[in-house]
């Protein structure tokens, strides 16, 4: 082989050796630029994930954050609230304290007040007694003085006193023998009035026995059927009288006064009535009265009782009343008067 053709094999084969350097420096250089890109996509989506991770981070710190400062607030909220319903109950109770304080104040001051009062009374009455007393020591300086100069014509006046002291003892002894007299007559009549009411109830209890004989072919109605209203504005008045007709069996109605009495007997007539006259409202005489106007009332036996007296008698019988009771009476005469008018309301 020639020279040349060993310069152009050379050449040939350094041209080669170029160009296949060449694309494998341009295929290197792709391939570092595609390594580059890999490695610069790889290190931007690193970048990327680590801004993510770094923006996730932060946006958790800030919830924390948020949430820790919520809670914190919240804290405080709670703790103001606690703080303020504490200030407040110690505001309340201060408060109470200090109004009971002035209370307690109040009632001290109103007691010094009413012992100083009572003091100053208690000083004023001493000094007025004292000066009652020097008025009376005076008094009985210029009696004495008075007295004395009376000595001569007192001794004269005394004799005449002491006549005149004994005529009016006399007199005062002839008046108290009088009104011993009058006090031992009244005795004695009101001994006679109490024998009389005695006799007339047991005339009373002899004229009913009479009255249920079998032969007057009359049945009386039982106590326990027959129904008894008390009219009286006494409360005591009323439960005696309860007391007295319940223990006779009869049923008894009450009545405070006489429009009560008045009212019930609309609802219920009763078999007798017994009322007292000085009654609120409506007393005895009006309400017998009203009664004895209503065709449907006009009939119930009514007992009245009332003072001695003639013309409240007189007054009661006009009125229309059955009985009259003067206070007091006896408990047997009341009973005796019930049964009688019940078993003159059955006959009739």
């Amino acid at each position: 082989m020639s020279k040349n053709e060993t310069l152009l094999l050379i050449a040939a084969t350094v041209g080669v050796t170029v160009v296949l350097l060449r694309r494998f420096l341009v295929r290197r250089r792709q391939a570092e630029r595609r390594t580059a890109d890999q490695e610069n996509q790889r290190e931007a989506e690193r970048l990327a994930a680590a801004e993510a991770a770094r923006r996730e981070a932060q946006r958790r710190e800030a919830e924390e954050e948020a949430q820790r400062e919520a809670e914190r607030l919240a804290a405080v909220e709670t703790a103001r609230r606690e703080a303020e319903r504490r200030e407040a109950e110690e505001e309340a109770q201060r408060e109470a304290e200090r109004l009971a304080a002035a209370e307690a104040a109040r009632r001290e001051a109103e007691r010094r007040e009413a012992e100083e009062e009572a003091r100053r009374e208690a000083e004023r009455l001493a000094a007025a007694e004292a000066a009652r007393r020097e008025a009376e020591r005076r008094e009985a300086e210029e009696e004495a003085r008075r007295e004395a100069e009376r000595l001569v014509a007192a001794e004269m006046a005394r004799r005449e006193a002491e006549r005149l002291a004994a005529e009016e003892e006399a007199r005062q002894e002839a008046e108290r023998l009088a009104a011993a007299e009058t006090a031992r007559r009244e005795a004695a009549q009101i001994a006679a009035d109490e024998e009389a009411r005695r006799q007339e109830a047991e005339a009373a209890q002899g004229r009913v026995r009479e009255a249920v004989e079998p032969a007057a072919g009359v049945t009386a109605k039982p106590p326990e059927q027959t129904v008894v209203m008390v009219a009286d504005d006494s409360k005591v008045v009323r439960v005696k009288t309860s007391r007295l007709l319940t223990a006779h069996k009869y049923q008894v109605l009450t009545a405070e006064d006489g429009l009560d009495a008045a009212r019930q007997i609309e609802n219920s007539l009763p078999d007798v009535l017994i009322t007292d006259v000085d009654m609120p409202g409506l007393d005895g005489f009006q309400l017998v009265r009203q009664l004895r106007s209503n065709p449907r009332t006009a009939n119930i036996p009514i007992i009245m009782v009332t003072s001695d007296n003639d013309v409240l008698r007189s007054e009661a019988v006009a009125s229309g009343v059955d009985v009259v009771l003067g206070k007091p009476y006896p408990e047997e005469q009341l009973i005796a008067h019930i049964q009688k008018l019940v078993i003159d309301a059955k006959g009739g």
